[in-house]
């Protein structure tokens, strides 16, 4: 039985916000937003697909930069409004070329490369 994708709980632009996170050192690399056929393309292709919300368009992560997500497995939280997706990372994850997006530390600004697990 496939999984329906339809069965998430999306915000009022039909949105789910996905938490994407490397398989083998559990580091969290990026969040982004996904629709009902974001989450349907990467099942299909077990390449991380977002929903780019500035350019109302499908994002294929790596399409262009080569940056890419394998998707390893990806997991519902209890309430079905949040998605995680672990993925084998080749790169960049963050668009400033960075390992991942989590990288200024909020109390003092300072840029961290590196995330404590």
């Amino acid at each position: 039985m496939a999984f329906d994708p339809n069965t998430l709980k999306y915000n009022e632009q039909g949105l789910i916000p996905c938490i994407t996170q490397d398989a083998n050192t559990l580091e969290v690399l990026m969040m982004a937003w996904m629709n009902a056929n974001a989450v349907e393309k990467t099942i299909s292709t077990k390449k991380m697909t977002y929903w780019s919300r500035s350019r109302s368009e499908f994002w294929v992560k790596g399409e262009t930069s080569g940056h890419t997500q394998a998707l390893v497995e990806l997991r519902y939280d209890c309430d079905k409004d949040c998605l995680l997706a672990l993925v084998e990372q080749v790169g960049a994850a963050c668009h400033t070329g960075r390992r991942h997006c989590f990288y200024t530390d909020i109390t003092t600004g300072e840029e961290i490369e590196i995330l404590k697990l």
